[in-house]
């Protein structure tokens, strides 16, 4: 932008580095418009359908000139209805649907509205790191300030929120939790939600817990929701999404369920920033609650031998890796020597010499640093033939002058989006 432009964006812009899930998803497009095959291991945007029934009731009710009218923002009352229905039969919660419960465009439009709601300049969130972008940008976005807690056991954890709370002044006002978690797999107790409750309360911060991933549990596991927990409801809301569960992304549905007055202030919100969600797909969404419980539980048995079918071939290959038992993702440390080279110079290199798309670490934050998140979005036979590619290409990295000295992680990242922003895609 010249110094004669009269564009002039707002100072927060400053604040938001380049998205790098972005710049790997146009690198992808760019070769598939070229004709390469480029296997997506990188983003969590599901390829298996949505279940037939709620296909079918979408077509139903587009049909009707009555769902073409503006919806109510905060969601119908059936589906608000369905949600609090869900909740008491899964966790054992009883919910209000008319003041516990809103419907949002999303998970990650409902945790944005929901920061513009409740942070201002000068207030702190706490996130615990890796993050999910969304997580750390919605609050900054808001004019917020973001502390970063590495994930650790969950002693040590706590202790460190605890820290906090009695280091900052004025004290932290929000903690955002992710259990299953984006990206690591690491999975929550019920006890670690008690604890942060106790804390919640005697410290005076609220809570948002993302629940994304709650019904993609592998091994037998069941993730406890944190509405469980008693006095849960006194500090905090949850967010569920429609998107892995049904695999209904593109669909754009979500709730936030738990405390009435935070979801009062997520209500007043989106009353003025949007109209809520087209009517068919929410009815559409009441299909899925009520009759898809067995299609959720066959996409999550498909996503566990997809994640036994990575992991084995990794585990061959010599990584390091843990099997998650929740989630759609494996969170992958690269081995020496490739890992000197950084995440996302190694995700490049994928890209460009084994027609792979992975997420590189470092877009989760720093201490993602050295990892790999990858997708078990594609089928079986296209996962190892993913592997076979990676397998194949590690040895070309040397043979590029990949682990040249000269350049750090940080300032590979910074040419790689450099020229990226500077390449015209159209």
């Amino acid at each position: 932008m010249s110094q004669d432009s009269n564009i002039r964006f707002a100072g927060r812009m400053d604040q938001l580095p380049p998205y790098l899930f972005g710049l790997i998803n146009k690198m992808k497009m760019e070769k598939r418009w070229l004709g390469d095959d480029v296997i997506d291991l990188g983003m969590g945007n599901p390829i298996d359908p949505t279940p037939n029934a709620v296909i079918e009731k979408l077509c139903e009710v587009v049909q009707d000139p009555k769902s073409h009218r503006y919806p109510i923002a905060g969601g119908l009352r059936n589906l608000r209805r369905e949600i609090a229905l869900s909740y008491q039969k899964d966790y054992g919660v009883d919910l209000d649907s008319e003041t516990e419960v809103i419907c949002t465009i999303g998970s990650k439009e409902g945790i944005s509205h929901l920061c513009l709601a409740l942070v201002g300049p000068g207030d702190t969130v706490l996130v615990p790191a890796p993050a999910f972008p969304i997580h750390i940008y919605a609050a900054i976005i808001a004019g917020g300030n973001v502390m970063r807690i590495p994930l650790a056991s969950e002693e040590v954890f706590l202790n460190r929120i605890a820290n906090m709370c009695e280091s900052l002044y004025p004290r932290p006002k929000i903690l955002i939790l992710n259990y299953p978690h984006n990206p690591t797999g690491v999975l929550a107790t019920s006890d670690l939600f008690r604890e942060i409750i106790v804390l919640a309360k005697k410290y005076k911060f609220m809570i948002i817990h993302d629940f994304a991933y709650a019904k993609m549990t592998f091994d037998g596991y069941v993730a406890p929701s944190f509405l469980e927990l008693p006095g849960a409801r006194d500090v905090g809301v949850e967010f569920g999404s429609f998107s892995k569960t049904y695999n209904m992304a593109g669909w754009r549905i979500g709730y936030c369920v738990g405390n009435r007055e935070i979801i009062g202030g997520l209500a007043k919100i989106k009353g003025y920033y949007d109209y809520g969600i087209f009517s068919a797909i929410q009815i559409a969404g009441i299909v899925a609650l009520r009759h898809c419980e067995t299609e959720v539980s066959q996409q999550a048995k498909i996503y566990e031998q997809r994640r036994n079918a990575l992991c084995r071939g990794l585990q061959r290959m010599g990584w390091p890796v843990t099997k998650p038992k929740a989630g759609m993702f494996v969170w992958a440390k690269i081995p020496a020597p490739y890992n000197q080279i950084g995440s996302m110079n190694f995700a490049v290199q994928m890209m460009q010499l084994a027609n792979v798309a992975v997420s590189p670490g470092i877009g989760f934050g720093e201490e993602g640093e050295g990892y790999l998140r990858l997708a078990l979005v594609e089928n079986e036979n296209r996962i190892r033939q993913a592997l076979k590619q990676i397998n194949r290409a590690l040895p070309k990295l040397k043979d590029i002058g990949a682990f040249s000295t000269q350049n750090s992680p940080a300032g590979d990242i910074r040419q790689i989006t450099d020229a990226m922003q500077e390449k015209s895609y159209t």
